[in-house]
């Protein structure tokens, strides 16, 4: 791709506006916490620490807004207590340029680094730096500076204090990663009922996954519909596609094939009935037709054989799921307000009148009811074919414990093809260099220049070209509006102070629309805000339009000169995945070989690679889409057809798995063989993928030619049928990178699928 197309692209990338569904509550609580700050501030310590705490709120509140499962109280108090640290350090050094830019140096290259950890730890460190650059030019002490910091780290308090204070939908964001993944996998079902071998994206699972992670504290207050429901969605999974898949299932057409479809409709009539529940605290309410196709009766039945099991396990996995989720209805019944149970108020006296005893009956039905559903889900973790993946074993460190963790983590990119790495020296370098710029220009408030640039640069190419468009037009619009503002009202301290809480909440409410949006009202609080401090527009408008577009042609400049580019990297990222599917397969063999002794949870955690590789070369693929790069990588059609062959490898092992046979069943010693052979190609694959050659499966080839020439019997139709979809998937893959040889010099085309 040239760079025009590129840049044409990111630029409209930048300022795209997208619909998104708004949370008005949450936005009030932020900006009232905000409102808070400021009129405490503004009444005990007047405009500058207002200005100072400010900041810290704003800060606070924005960072409970990322996209994170930490509990929004911690994400607030760390936010608020990082952030007062930074600008008191960075005041002790603000009288003394050269230490000062060498501080601010070291501290951006720490918060470049911080993206190592994850988005989330990425974004507050950076926004840390750059709202630390405007700060320590408030205190005129030491002492004063260290009064900025608290008020800072108060700002951070009462944002976290309001949250517990006034919860706004407690554990809704796991309750909708939960819900995604059943009503997911019920649009699965549906679909298989027509295209027998549909594909599934696993995403929802594993942001589900994700969700499910949780710390001791939370372990003990998570609702009862929260435990033990992925775990069966995950299992569901498999036996669905088990059963549509004409390969190692029913026939195509028929009455078994009718039956199915029956099957498959119920399940997706039953996990949208669950997801509801889960979403929005409703009881779980099945359709009668749901119910009597599910209630097969023993005698009679259509199906048989290892489609019969399939059936069988999908009916007591739905069971399963309605039982977990049920908890669901009751969980949020508890009342509140004037009709509260005589518990929560104990001067009332002996002689209670009807309300309160109807109040009393409905805690203590409340109470028993979450108790029940609660002991289900735990009957259903402790059932033999639901304890390889229990749900309460997924831990999150807490932000202690998370602390030697990021350390790993960011000492694990430091090597020199790493993003993380290459992100942390260009914004280092371009925050050191843009300051000192700007502080010999005759403008004044030279930290505008860095500012911009630490916000806009990511590790990635199109989000930090995007970005910079983004902020520079939504920059440029928001010191317009804020500008006819201040000429129409001519604001005192306290208006001004209301003008920058409104454009606060204003940027809460829109944060999901698009980065451009935000900017504008980003751009108008802090004109209003300064202008609370005594600065009047002409004083920085005018430098900070002329330094934010210095700053982010600085981070454009950067990225080009010391780039990061992902499309050489997406061969090393297919034979990530291979390596992965491989491994998955491998681990489905082995139990067919050795179904009493193979570890089970072997499968389960080499399923769980697959996924990850298989995000993580599509999230390769999209970074890759706008850069403006030659032809090092793969081509449009093979980028294209082999994910589609690593998909069906995956597929093939997937289904296999549905049938995994039980401890005490004969064991398939050719599945040994099948394995080890499947392994040793899949390695060599993977070298030759990552070096441009076909790769070759004459081990495993050789290996299943073998056994169909053996005069064997027994119960061994899943693996040989199985192992024969695995060659085919394999020859795909090969098929697909045939001819990407290396090309000629001067070919442009480049990865944009």
């Amino acid at each position: 791709m040239s760079w025009l197309k590129s840049l044409k692209d990111t630029a409209r990338s930048g300022l795209t506006v997208e619909r998104q569904r708004l949370d008005p509550l949450v936005a009030v609580r932020a900006a009232v916490g905000l409102a808070l700050v400021v009129g405490a501030a503004l009444y005990l310590f007047g405009p500058a620490v207002a200005a100072s705490s400010a900041f810290g709120a704003f800060q606070a509140a924005l960072a409970t807004f990322q996209r994170s499962w930490r509990t929004r109280p911690v994400l607030a108090l760390a936010s608020g207590a990082s952030l007062a640290v930074t600008t008191f350090v960075g005041y002790l050094t603000g009288a003394h340029p050269v230490l000062f830019i060498s501080l601010l140096a070291l501290w951006t290259f720490l918060a470049g680094m911080a993206w190592a950890v994850g988005p989330t730890a990425g974004m507050i460190a950076s926004s840390n730096v750059a709202i630390m650059l405007v700060t320590v030019t408030l205190p005129t002490s030491v002492a004063a500076a260290a009064g900025h910091a608290g008020m800072i780290m108060f700002g951070g308090v009462v944002q976290a204090a309001l949250i517990v204070l006034f919860p706004v939908r407690r554990w809704g964001a796991q309750r909708d990663a939960l819900a995604d993944a059943l009503a997911a996998e019920a649009d699965y079902a549906r679909r298989l009922r027509h295209d027998p071998v549909a594909p599934f994206d696993p995403e929802p699972l594993m942001t589900a996954r994700h969700a499910a992670a949780i710390t001791p504290r939370q372990a003990r207050r998570r609702p009862a519909e929260l435990h033990g429901t992925r775990g069966l969605a995950e299992r569901i999974r498999p036996v669905l596609a088990s059963l549509a898949d004409p390969a190692l299932g029913v026939p195509a057409e028929g009455e078994e094939r009718a039956r199915v479809r029956e099957l498959l409709a119920a399940a997706g009539s039953t996990l949208d009935a669950a997801a509801r529940a889960v979403r929005k605290g409703e009881p779980v309410t099945m359709s009668p037709a749901a119910r009597a196709v599910l209630a097969v009766p023993k005698e009679g039945a259509v199906l048989t054989g290892p489609a019969r099991r399939a059936e069988s396990r999908l009916i007591t996995l739905l069971r399963d799921v309605i039982e977990t989720a049920q908890g669901s209805g009751t969980t949020n019944s508890r009342r509140t307000g004037p009709d509260r149970s005589p518990r929560s108020d104990p001067g009332r006296g002996p002689d209670r009148g009807p309300e309160s005893v109807r109040s009393l009956k409905e805690e203590t039905a409340h109470r028993t009811a979450t108790r029940l559903a609660r002991n289900a889900a735990r009957r259903v973790a402790r059932r033999p074919e639901h304890r390889a993946d229990p749900d309460d074993h997924l831990h999150r460190p807490t932000v202690l414990e998370l602390v030697p963790v990021a350390l790993r983590l960011m000492r694990g990119e430091l090597r020199r093809d790493s993003p993380v790495l290459r992100h942390a020296v260009r914004v280092s370098a371009v925050s050191a260099t843009g300051y000192a710029v700007a502080s010999l220009l005759p403008l004044g408030h030279s930290y505008w220049a860095p500012m911009a640039a630490v916000m806009i640069m990511r590790p990635d190419f199109s989000q930090t070209y995007s970005r910079a468009v983004a902020r520079f037009g939504g920059t440029l619009l928001g010191v317009a509006l804020a500008t006819g503002l201040v000429q129409l009202t001519h604001p005192d301290t306290r208006l001004s102070a209301g003008l920058a809480v409104g454009c606060a909440f204003l940027m809460f409410l829109l944060l999901r629309t698009g980065y451009a949006v935000t900017q504008v009202f980003v751009a108008a609080y802090v004109v209003f805000l300064l202008g609370m401090g005594g600065l009047q527009w002409t004083q920085t408008v005018p430098e900070r339009v002329v330094l934010t577009l210095a700053g982010g042609l600085l981070a454009m400049l950067a990225y080009a000169v010391y780039p990061a580019w992902e499309t050489p990297r997406l061969r090393t990222r297919l034979a990530d995945w291979l390596i992965a599917d491989g491994r998955y397969a491998s681990a489905v063999l082995q139990r067919y070989a050795d179904p009493a002794g193979a570890p089970r949870e072997a499968v389960r955690e080499t399923l769980l690679g697959t996924r990850e590789a298989r995000v993580a070369w599509k999230d390769a693929l999209e970074r890759a889409a706008n850069e403006p790069v030659r032809h090092r990588g793969l081509s449009r059609a093979a980028a294209a057809d082999a994910p589609d062959a690593l998909a069906q490898l995956a597929r093939v092992a997937m289904l296999m798995e549905a049938h995994l046979p039980a401890r005490d069943t004969t064991p398939v010693p050719a599945a040994a063989t099948l394995a080890d052979a499947l392994h040793r190609d899949v390695t060599d694959a993977a070298r030759a993928v990552r070096e441009r050659r076909a790769p070759k499966w004459d081990t495993f080839r050789a290996a299943l030619d073998a056994w169909d020439a053996e005069d064997t019997t027994g119960d061994d139709k899943v693996v040989r049928k199985g192992a024969g979809l695995l060659l085919e998937a394999l020859d795909e893959l090969t098929e697909a990178l045939a001819g990407e040889g290396p090309r000629p010099k001067g070919n442009a085309a480049a990865v944009t699928s």
